[in-house]
């Protein structure tokens, strides 16, 4: 004698009969008169993987009668559900994942190496001088006093060839120039067009003590950095090329060719560097490149380049003029020279991010293939 499930589906009135229909591929557990223990019988239509469980409904075999001793409880049923294309298309999908996965390690760890090698060809020097440049403990009242000589030299070793252009930057530290109101002091139509009017968006350097308009006015142009760098090599002066130093975008679309410094560093408060009044804005560099603010409070700007290469174990000398004011805020400053590759300066981060993103991507397509074919 022998005990069947069967699946039991519900698809709206009409009786008993209406109420149960078999599934389009019948799966049973089947129940030995014995024990009751439950052996599956493998449906021949369907295959294994599309065996899931749902509940079932108890019906007996003709002649036999149910009573409580002999009734097992309800187990989940298997059930075929789902025909071979499902499995089909889930695979096609996995395959494309693993596809895609691989091309992306297959190019992102070359250009992780080409990047990483880049940065590590290029020749930095980095020293810092605003301490070894100031003679006095009360570093605030040495660099406000315009009668002491601030003049000091650091010598720099250069372990190995640097080819040119060398490019020569000032590096300044804890120096927020993206506070949002140092960001907002200034007026960007007055550095491209004539007779804009000021409002308080420039204050406290928007006008002059006799209430003439300041051009450029603001915080920004008024922190303009202004110390100087003579640079030696074995003893011999190399001339540090200022041209070109800007982007071209900003010197043809913010700042205006026929626009002229006036009134400029006149105001209660002197800040950094003056500028030429007969030199329009467009064509001071120096500005430009001061004007396009940092986003972190340690950063880098551009103040030449050296048109020569020089080789390993020469000694350069650089003759520093100290005039910027940043112990009141406690800053530090730094002259660098640096050779520059395809991707630019010194970056190792590009190099190692786009290696661990492509290990990462070939780890999950391994993975993916072990879960597929494993």
């Amino acid at each position: 004698m022998a005990l069947w499930l069967s699946d039991t589906r519900t698809r709206g009135g009409g009786g008993d009969e209406a109420r149960t229909r078999e599934p389009p591929f019948s799966c049973a557990v089947r129940y030995s008169p014995e024990e009751f223990t439950p052996s599956i019988t493998a449906c021949p239509a369907c295959p294994k993987s599309h065996l899931s469980s749902r509940p079932s409904t108890l019906t007996f075999a003709p002649g036999h009668q149910r009573s409580a001793a002999s009734t097992p409880l309800p187990l989940p049923f298997p059930r075929c559900t789902g025909p071979p294309a499902v499995r089909r298309l889930l695979l096609l999908v996995t395959v494309q994942v693993i596809t895609v996965f691989l091309l992306m390690g297959v190019l992102f760890i070359p250009i992780g190496l080409a990047a990483l090698f880049a940065s590590l060809q290029v020749v930095e020097l980095v020293e810092r001088y605003d301490i070894s440049c100031v003679h006095m403990n009360d570093k605030i009242a040495f660099i406000q006093n315009s009668k002491i000589n601030k003049t000091c030299n650091i010598t720099l070793q250069v372990p190995k060839y640097m080819k040119s252009p060398i490019l020569v930057y000032y590096q300044i530290g804890n120096f927020y120039q993206n506070h949002r109101r140092y960001v907002r002091s200034r007026n960007d139509k007055q550095l491209r067009y004539k007779n804009v009017h000021l409002g308080k968006e420039c204050e406290p350097e928007g006008h002059a003590a006799g209430g003439a308009p300041i051009v450029p006015c603001g915080l920004v142009a008024w922190s303009l950095f202004n110390d100087t760098f003579t640079v030696k090599v074995n003893g011999e002066t190399i001339e540090v090329n200022k041209k070109d130093i800007a982007w071209k975008s900003d010197k043809k679309h913010k700042f205006g060719n026929d626009i002229y410094p006036s009134n400029f560093q006149k105001g209660r408060l002197i800040g950094g560097a003056k500028l030429n009044e007969s030199i329009p804005l467009s064509e001071q560099e120096d500005l430009i490149v001061w004007m396009r603010t940092a986003a972190f409070p340690t950063f880098r700007k551009l103040y030449g380049r050296i048109e020569k290469e020089i080789m390993a174990e020469d000694n350069i000398t650089v003759v520093i003029q100290n005039n910027y004011n940043t112990y009141s805020f406690g800053g530090s400053k730094a002259v660098v020279l640096s050779t520059a590759s395809w991707i630019g300066g010194r970056n190792n981060f590009i190099g190692i991010a786009y290696l661990t993103i492509g290990g990462l991507c070939l780890f999950l397509a391994l993975g993916f293939t072990v879960l597929v074919h494993g």
